[in-house]
Protein backbone atom coordinates (compact mmCIF):
# COMPACT_ATOMS: atom_id res chain seq x y z
CA UNK A 1 0.00 0.00 0.00
CA UNK A 2 1.47 3.30 -0.95
CA UNK A 3 1.10 5.52 1.86
CA UNK A 4 0.64 8.83 -0.09
CA UNK A 5 -1.96 7.29 -2.21
CA UNK A 6 -4.14 4.81 -0.29
CA UNK A 7 -4.82 2.56 -3.25
CA UNK A 8 -3.20 -0.72 -3.94
CA UNK A 9 0.28 -1.73 -4.63
CA UNK A 10 -1.45 -3.41 -8.25
CA UNK A 11 -2.79 -0.02 -8.58
CA UNK A 12 0.49 1.66 -9.33
CA UNK A 13 1.51 -1.17 -11.05
CA UNK A 14 -0.81 -0.63 -13.59
CA UNK A 15 -0.45 2.65 -13.44
CA UNK A 16 3.33 2.21 -14.65
CA UNK A 17 2.13 -0.88 -17.44
CA UNK A 18 -0.38 1.81 -19.46
CA UNK A 19 2.06 4.56 -18.97
CA UNK A 20 4.77 2.49 -20.40
CA UNK A 21 2.21 1.35 -23.10
CA UNK A 22 1.36 5.00 -23.96
CA UNK A 23 4.94 5.96 -24.37
CA UNK A 24 5.07 3.24 -26.68
CA UNK A 25 2.41 3.57 -29.37
CA UNK A 26 2.61 7.46 -29.06
CA UNK A 27 5.21 7.54 -31.24
CA UNK A 28 3.67 5.15 -33.54
CA UNK A 29 0.67 7.23 -33.89
CA UNK A 30 2.34 9.90 -34.67
CA UNK A 31 3.70 8.86 -37.42
CA UNK A 32 0.65 7.28 -38.74
CA UNK A 33 -0.84 10.28 -38.67
CA UNK A 34 2.10 12.41 -40.44
CA UNK A 35 2.19 9.96 -43.49
CA UNK A 36 -1.38 8.91 -43.72
CA UNK A 37 -0.39 5.48 -43.16
CA UNK A 38 -3.42 4.52 -41.08
CA UNK A 39 -2.94 0.59 -41.03
CA UNK A 40 -6.27 0.27 -40.74
CA UNK A 41 -7.19 -2.93 -40.36
CA UNK A 42 -11.00 -5.37 -41.28
CA UNK A 43 -12.94 -5.75 -37.90
CA UNK A 44 -14.27 -8.13 -37.85
CA UNK A 45 -16.12 -8.51 -34.60
CA UNK A 46 -17.21 -4.91 -34.66
CA UNK A 47 -18.09 -4.44 -38.35
CA UNK A 48 -19.17 -1.14 -37.88
CA UNK A 49 -15.84 0.31 -36.09
CA UNK A 50 -12.81 1.27 -36.81
CA UNK A 51 -10.08 -1.20 -36.31
CA UNK A 52 -6.43 -0.10 -36.81
CA UNK A 53 -3.49 -2.70 -36.63
CA UNK A 54 -2.16 -0.44 -33.71
CA UNK A 55 -4.97 -1.77 -31.84
CA UNK A 56 -4.02 -5.46 -32.29
CA UNK A 57 -0.82 -4.76 -31.34
CA UNK A 58 -1.57 -3.40 -28.26
CA UNK A 59 -4.30 -5.76 -27.51
CA UNK A 60 -1.31 -8.52 -27.46
CA UNK A 61 1.14 -6.30 -26.00
CA UNK A 62 -1.28 -5.73 -22.65
CA UNK A 63 -1.82 -9.82 -22.68
CA UNK A 64 1.75 -10.19 -22.19
CA UNK A 65 2.83 -7.33 -19.99
CA UNK A 66 -0.24 -8.01 -17.32
CA UNK A 67 0.77 -11.93 -17.36
CA UNK A 68 3.96 -10.44 -16.26
CA UNK A 69 2.07 -8.21 -13.39
CA UNK A 70 -0.66 -10.62 -12.41
CA UNK A 71 -0.17 -14.98 -11.97
CA UNK A 72 -3.57 -15.50 -13.25
CA UNK A 73 -6.96 -13.27 -14.82
CA UNK A 74 -9.87 -13.91 -17.26
CA UNK A 75 -8.96 -11.17 -20.37
CA UNK A 76 -11.81 -9.34 -21.00
CA UNK A 77 -10.49 -7.41 -24.35
CA UNK A 78 -12.40 -5.43 -26.95
CA UNK A 79 -10.79 -6.83 -29.52
CA UNK A 80 -10.81 -11.26 -28.64
CA UNK A 81 -12.82 -13.43 -26.83
CA UNK A 82 -12.44 -13.66 -22.95
CA UNK A 83 -9.82 -16.45 -22.00
CA UNK A 84 -7.81 -17.40 -19.25
CA UNK A 85 -4.50 -16.76 -18.44
CA UNK A 86 -2.05 -18.32 -15.50
CA UNK A 87 -2.69 -21.66 -13.95
CA UNK A 88 -6.00 -21.12 -12.15
CA UNK A 89 -8.94 -22.69 -13.76
CA UNK A 90 -11.30 -20.24 -12.45
CA UNK A 91 -8.96 -16.88 -11.23
CA UNK A 92 -10.72 -14.28 -8.85
CA UNK A 93 -9.69 -11.42 -10.96
CA UNK A 94 -11.31 -10.23 -14.60
CA UNK A 95 -9.14 -7.99 -16.61
CA UNK A 96 -11.48 -5.85 -19.20
CA UNK A 97 -9.43 -4.02 -21.74
CA UNK A 98 -10.18 -1.51 -24.05
CA UNK A 99 -6.62 -0.87 -26.26
CA UNK A 100 -7.24 1.92 -28.01
CA UNK A 101 -10.29 4.12 -27.91
CA UNK A 102 -11.08 6.06 -30.45
CA UNK A 103 -8.33 4.21 -32.74
CA UNK A 104 -9.76 6.17 -35.77
CA UNK A 105 -9.18 9.52 -34.34
CA UNK A 106 -5.46 8.29 -32.25
CA UNK A 107 -4.08 7.33 -36.01
CA UNK A 108 -4.25 11.22 -36.62
CA UNK A 109 -3.17 12.54 -33.69
CA UNK A 110 -6.08 13.83 -32.22
CA UNK A 111 -7.48 12.11 -29.46
CA UNK A 112 -6.52 8.33 -28.20
CA UNK A 113 -7.61 6.59 -25.13
CA UNK A 114 -6.81 3.15 -23.52
CA UNK A 115 -8.55 1.58 -21.03
CA UNK A 116 -7.94 -1.44 -18.15
CA UNK A 117 -10.23 -2.23 -15.14
CA UNK A 118 -9.59 -5.01 -12.58
CA UNK A 119 -12.87 -6.58 -11.57
CA UNK A 120 -12.69 -9.14 -8.49
CA UNK A 121 -15.91 -11.47 -9.50
CA UNK A 122 -15.75 -12.46 -5.59
CA UNK A 123 -16.54 -9.03 -4.41
CA UNK A 124 -19.11 -8.47 -7.92
CA UNK A 125 -16.83 -5.00 -8.49
CA UNK A 126 -14.04 -3.41 -9.54
CA UNK A 127 -10.86 -2.82 -7.32
CA UNK A 128 -9.15 -0.49 -9.91
CA UNK A 129 -9.13 1.27 -13.17
CA UNK A 130 -6.93 3.33 -15.52
CA UNK A 131 -7.64 5.72 -18.36
CA UNK A 132 -5.04 6.63 -19.81
CA UNK A 133 -4.77 9.52 -22.23
CA UNK A 134 -1.69 9.24 -25.16
CA UNK A 135 -2.27 13.35 -26.48
CA UNK A 136 -2.81 15.07 -23.39
CA UNK A 137 -0.93 16.37 -20.20
CA UNK A 138 -3.55 14.86 -18.21
CA UNK A 139 -2.27 11.80 -18.74
CA UNK A 140 -4.17 9.21 -16.76
CA UNK A 141 -7.31 8.80 -14.68
CA UNK A 142 -6.87 6.33 -11.75
CA UNK A 143 -9.04 4.52 -8.99
CA UNK A 144 -8.63 1.59 -6.52
CA UNK A 145 -9.89 0.68 -3.84
CA UNK A 146 -7.85 0.44 0.01
CA UNK A 147 -7.53 -2.27 2.32
CA UNK A 148 -10.98 -1.00 4.03
CA UNK A 149 -13.29 -1.59 1.56
CA UNK A 150 -13.00 2.70 0.50
CA UNK A 151 -12.59 3.89 -3.00
CA UNK A 152 -10.10 6.69 -4.19
CA UNK A 153 -9.59 8.42 -7.24
CA UNK A 154 -7.00 10.42 -8.82
CA UNK A 155 -5.50 12.11 -12.10
CA UNK A 156 -1.76 11.85 -12.89
CA UNK A 157 -0.05 14.76 -15.25
CA UNK A 158 2.84 14.73 -17.87
CA UNK A 159 5.16 15.64 -14.92
CA UNK A 160 4.29 12.65 -12.63
CA UNK A 161 2.06 14.67 -10.17
CA UNK A 162 -1.15 13.29 -8.64
CA UNK A 163 -4.28 15.19 -7.86
CA UNK A 164 -7.04 13.58 -5.82
CA UNK A 165 -10.26 13.66 -7.46
CA UNK A 166 -13.39 14.25 -5.10
CA UNK A 167 -14.69 17.34 -5.87
CA UNK A 168 -16.82 16.70 -8.45
CA UNK A 169 -19.09 19.50 -10.35
CA UNK A 170 -21.88 20.77 -8.37
CA UNK A 171 -24.01 22.97 -11.46
CA UNK A 172 -27.18 22.79 -12.22
CA UNK A 173 -28.42 22.02 -16.43
CA UNK A 174 -28.33 25.90 -17.20
CA UNK A 175 -25.18 26.18 -16.21
CA UNK A 176 -23.39 22.85 -16.88
CA UNK A 177 -21.49 21.66 -19.75
CA UNK A 178 -22.42 18.16 -20.97
CA UNK A 179 -21.14 15.76 -23.38
CA UNK A 180 -21.75 13.22 -25.72
CA UNK A 181 -20.43 10.74 -28.35
CA UNK A 182 -21.85 12.22 -30.94
CA UNK A 183 -19.62 11.66 -33.91
CA UNK A 184 -21.57 9.24 -35.76
CA UNK A 185 -23.94 11.13 -37.96
CA UNK A 186 -27.34 8.54 -37.87
CA UNK A 187 -26.62 6.59 -35.13
CA UNK A 188 -25.76 9.51 -32.17
CA UNK A 189 -26.05 12.89 -33.96
CA UNK A 190 -29.32 12.81 -35.41
CA UNK A 191 -31.06 11.58 -31.80
CA UNK A 192 -28.59 14.04 -30.20
CA UNK A 193 -30.23 17.00 -32.41
CA UNK A 194 -33.65 15.73 -31.57
CA UNK A 195 -33.47 16.01 -28.29
CA UNK A 196 -35.25 19.83 -27.60
CA UNK A 197 -36.37 20.28 -24.10
CA UNK A 198 -33.12 19.00 -22.92
CA UNK A 199 -30.96 21.50 -25.58
CA UNK A 200 -34.09 23.91 -24.24
CA UNK A 201 -33.20 23.74 -20.31
CA UNK A 202 -29.55 23.66 -21.31
CA UNK A 203 -29.96 27.42 -22.80
CA UNK A 204 -31.83 28.75 -20.38
CA UNK A 205 -30.65 32.02 -19.05
CA UNK A 206 -29.29 33.13 -15.71
CA UNK A 207 -30.36 35.60 -13.53
CA UNK A 208 -27.64 37.76 -15.31
CA UNK A 209 -29.92 37.12 -18.58
CA UNK A 210 -26.46 35.09 -19.63
CA UNK A 211 -26.70 31.13 -21.25
CA UNK A 212 -23.95 29.13 -19.57
CA UNK A 213 -25.16 26.16 -20.81
CA UNK A 214 -23.25 24.56 -23.34
CA UNK A 215 -22.66 21.02 -25.53
CA UNK A 216 -19.56 18.97 -26.19
CA UNK A 217 -17.83 16.52 -27.82
CA UNK A 218 -16.37 13.31 -25.42
CA UNK A 219 -15.24 10.04 -25.57
CA UNK A 220 -16.18 6.34 -24.10
CA UNK A 221 -14.80 6.08 -20.67
CA UNK A 222 -12.75 9.23 -20.43
CA UNK A 223 -16.00 11.37 -21.13
CA UNK A 224 -16.86 10.04 -17.19
CA UNK A 225 -13.14 10.59 -16.11
CA UNK A 226 -13.80 14.09 -17.21
CA UNK A 227 -16.93 14.54 -14.99
CA UNK A 228 -15.03 12.98 -12.42
CA UNK A 229 -12.02 15.42 -12.83
CA UNK A 230 -15.13 18.73 -12.82
CA UNK A 231 -13.66 19.47 -16.20
CA UNK A 232 -16.82 18.68 -17.45
CA UNK A 233 -20.38 18.76 -15.19
CA UNK A 234 -21.87 16.04 -16.80
CA UNK A 235 -22.08 13.06 -20.13
CA UNK A 236 -24.72 11.78 -21.71
CA UNK A 237 -25.38 8.54 -24.15
CA UNK A 238 -29.34 7.91 -24.99
CA UNK A 239 -28.85 6.32 -28.26
CA UNK A 240 -26.31 3.35 -29.14
CA UNK A 241 -25.38 2.96 -25.62
CA UNK A 242 -21.82 2.27 -24.60
CA UNK A 243 -20.04 -1.27 -24.50
CA UNK A 244 -18.93 -2.13 -21.18
CA UNK A 245 -14.96 -1.70 -22.08
CA UNK A 246 -16.50 1.84 -22.79
CA UNK A 247 -18.26 2.94 -19.72
CA UNK A 248 -16.77 1.03 -16.50
CA UNK A 249 -13.78 2.02 -16.09
CA UNK A 250 -15.06 5.47 -16.28
CA UNK A 251 -17.82 4.33 -14.65
CA UNK A 252 -15.71 3.01 -11.28
CA UNK A 253 -13.52 6.55 -11.25
CA UNK A 254 -16.54 8.72 -11.34
CA UNK A 255 -18.03 6.66 -8.28
CA UNK A 256 -14.79 6.80 -6.83
CA UNK A 257 -14.51 10.82 -7.21
CA UNK A 258 -18.32 11.14 -5.82
CA UNK A 259 -20.24 11.35 -8.96
CA UNK A 260 -23.05 9.47 -9.92
CA UNK A 261 -24.36 7.18 -13.08
CA UNK A 262 -28.23 6.16 -13.56
CA UNK A 263 -29.67 5.01 -16.43
CA UNK A 264 -32.87 6.24 -18.21
CA UNK A 265 -35.03 4.69 -15.80
CA UNK A 266 -33.25 7.12 -13.43
CA UNK A 267 -31.47 3.97 -11.28
CA UNK A 268 -28.07 3.81 -10.52
CA UNK A 269 -26.27 1.90 -12.45
CA UNK A 270 -24.15 -0.46 -9.92
CA UNK A 271 -20.49 -1.73 -9.98
CA UNK A 272 -21.43 -5.33 -10.76
CA UNK A 273 -20.75 -5.45 -14.57
CA UNK A 274 -21.75 -8.92 -14.66
CA UNK A 275 -18.41 -10.42 -15.02
CA UNK A 276 -18.90 -13.25 -12.83
CA UNK A 277 -18.56 -16.20 -14.89
CA UNK A 278 -17.71 -17.14 -18.44
CA UNK A 279 -21.41 -17.25 -19.78
CA UNK A 280 -22.18 -13.72 -17.90
CA UNK A 281 -18.81 -12.38 -19.20
CA UNK A 282 -19.45 -13.10 -22.56
CA UNK A 283 -22.92 -12.11 -22.74
CA UNK A 284 -21.52 -8.34 -20.94
CA UNK A 285 -19.03 -8.03 -23.52
CA UNK A 286 -22.20 -7.92 -26.20
CA UNK A 287 -24.46 -5.64 -24.37
CA UNK A 288 -24.73 -1.92 -24.13
CA UNK A 289 -26.19 0.94 -21.57
CA UNK A 290 -27.66 4.03 -22.09
CA UNK A 291 -26.69 6.06 -18.70
CA UNK A 292 -26.61 9.95 -17.49
CA UNK A 293 -23.16 10.38 -15.73
CA UNK A 294 -22.84 13.66 -13.33
CA UNK A 295 -21.00 15.46 -10.83
CA UNK A 296 -23.98 15.57 -8.48
CA UNK A 297 -27.89 13.97 -8.45
CA UNK A 298 -29.49 17.13 -8.76
CA UNK A 299 -27.75 17.64 -12.24
CA UNK A 300 -28.69 13.77 -13.43
CA UNK A 301 -32.03 14.15 -12.29
CA UNK A 302 -32.32 17.15 -14.29
CA UNK A 303 -30.79 15.97 -17.43
CA UNK A 304 -33.20 12.56 -17.19
CA UNK A 305 -36.37 14.74 -16.74
CA UNK A 306 -35.51 16.72 -20.54
CA UNK A 307 -34.33 13.27 -22.24
CA UNK A 308 -37.27 11.82 -24.93
CA UNK A 309 -36.41 8.26 -25.24
CA UNK A 310 -34.79 7.68 -28.90
CA UNK A 311 -36.20 4.69 -30.81
CA UNK A 312 -32.82 3.14 -31.21
CA UNK A 313 -32.27 0.13 -28.97
CA UNK A 314 -28.95 -1.12 -27.73
CA UNK A 315 -27.50 -4.47 -28.68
Amino acid sequence: MDTERPIPELALRIVDLVTGMMNEIRPRLVQAALTGQRAENANLRHQDNFLSDHDLWMHGRYKDLLAEVMPSFIYASEEADPQVIGSAEHPDLCVLVDPLDTSELAVRALHGYTHIMIYSRSRKRPVLAVVGDIFHHVRLYVAGCDENGDDHAFTVTADGKWHPLNRPSNARLSQALVTNYLMRPDERFKPLADQQRFFDALSEPGSNGKKKGRIGVDFGSVSLCHVAAGFTDATVEFAKGFAVWDLAPGHYILHAAGGVTIDLEGHPITLDYGLNSMPEINKTMNTRRRFIAAGNQPLAEEILRTIRPTSSTPS
